[in-house]
């Protein structure tokens, strides 16, 4: 596992100014933007500094920071794409219909949702006006390059032993972006991240198939994904 320096060198053109703590430069595309991580930092350290983190456009507009949630002993660390409506106004991630669907797809694959730490690639909710709804809107590259040190910073705190991305924008972001979930779903790669790194869908796009036979197929696959992920990860190791 990567120290938090190691992993803001490698993963968001960053550059961490001391080994605890300090502040992470991140720059794309002549945009740069300060994140002071906390010394010697727990998820609550973390949670309390991502507050007033303004280092994208995004918190404008945006209610409040959503801050990954879990234990920190957590061995499994699902990362998602942003916050939706119902995340912002709550100020917890995945809180709302997708992370409804979430927690009963780990049921049924036998994961205990309290050793499971879930977060976002990005902090805040990115949307668009549509009528009196607030509408997802996908973040750019330089929206999820400003949000990256605090996700290389949850991930060197939990130390999960499985990261699962759900969606391919949290898929490119974190594992390339040459990953292909709908190719490579529930495949493992190499990573320094964690022992096991893989991805699969979002929740979301099973709330999004068309009709209820779909809907039921892509959720019997979606926690097939799951149950093949934690068999591998609960295989006891050989020496």
């Amino acid at each position: 596992m990567k120290s938090i320096s190691t992993l803001s060198i490698c993963l968001g053109r960053c550059e961490k100014r001391s080994d605890e703590g300090g502040i992470i430069d991140c720059t794309l595309a002549g945009v740069v933007r300060e994140i002071e991580i906390p010394s010697r930092p727990t998820i609550r350290k973390l949670q309390a500094a991502a507050a007033g983190c303004q280092a994208c456009d995004l918190w404008k507009s945006a209610t409040q920071t959503v801050f990954g949630e879990g234990k920190q002993t957590s061995t499994v660390m699902l990362i998602g794409e942003q916050p939706g409506d119902r995340e912002d106004l709550a100020g917890a991630p995945f809180v709302g219909p997708a992370g409804a669907l979430l927690d009963k797809a780990l049921a049924e694959a036998g994961i205990d949702r309290t050793a499971v730490y879930v977060t976002n690639v990005v902090k805040h909710f990115k949307w668009e006006p549509r009528g009196k709804r607030r509408i997802h809107k996908k973040p750019n590259a330089a929206e999820i390059t400003a949000c990256r040190p605090w996700l290389q910073a949850e991930i060197a705190v939990v130390k999960p032993r499985v990261i699962v991305c759900l969606g391919s924008t949290a898929a490119q972001a974190v594992i390339g972006a040459k990953f292909r979930v709908s190719v490579q779903r529930a495949q493992f790669v190499p990573s320094d991240l964690a022992p096991f790194v893989t991805a699969t869908v979002h929740p979301s796009s099973i709330l999004r198939a068309p009709g209820d036979e779909a809907r039921h197929e892509e959720m019997r696959r979606f926690v097939d994904d799951l149950k093949t992920i934690w068999k591998a990860i609960s295989v006891p190791k050989s020496y």
